[in-house]
């Protein structure tokens, strides 16, 4: 279990990692296994909550109502895998406070159609590999090559957010 102060820094090192990557790759359960999608990340900074919106009639919409386990991927200045647990939800204002003209195009349709749902997912994990840190990964080579490896280096850490 996670205390507080380090669920914060959690937090704080998985917002800093996907901060201003616009797109994620969504994993959701069918009966034939699993399924990835694109999805546009929200533009609201990272709580432990991951916000994106999509319509009723989609394939995703039903794959979370029967299992909502999810994964999220982000690949930007570094790999984030996020785990977490899908909530539906559909609140008209906050569809309202994320819309933009990208989203009507995308999903032909209006802000106030009854179709958007927001798709709420509470991370509960998430496994990061810092490739964007080229000094801790010279170091990390350096230091695997010599035999000298410490945990400081590490480029993969999973940490727990909830």
């Amino acid at each position: 279990m996670s205390t507080p102060v380090a669920n914060h820094e959690a937090i704080e090192k998985v917002r800093d990692l996907i901060q201003g990557i616009d797109n994620a790759m969504l994993t959701t359960m069918t009966s034939q296994g699993l399924v990835s999608r694109p999805m546009k990340t929200q533009e609201v900074e990272f709580d432990g909550d991951l916000w994106f919106l999509t319509k009723k009639d989609t394939n995703k919409y039903q794959e979370m109502l029967k299992h909502p386990a999810v994964n999220v991927a982000y690949v930007g200045k570094s790999y984030v895998s996020i785990r977490g647990e899908a909530e539906l939800l559909q609140d008209p204002s906050k569809v309202k406070e994320f819309w933009n003209a990208a989203y009507e195009k995308l999903l032909e349709v209006p802000y106030d159609d009854p179709s958007l749902i927001l798709i709420k997912i509470k991370a509960e994990t998430a496994e990061y590999w810092e490739t964007g840190n080229k000094t801790k990964m010279v170091k990390t080579l350096f230091e695997r090559l010599t035999g000298k490896e410490s945990e400081e280096t590490d480029l993969n850490k999973t940490v727990d957010l909830d």
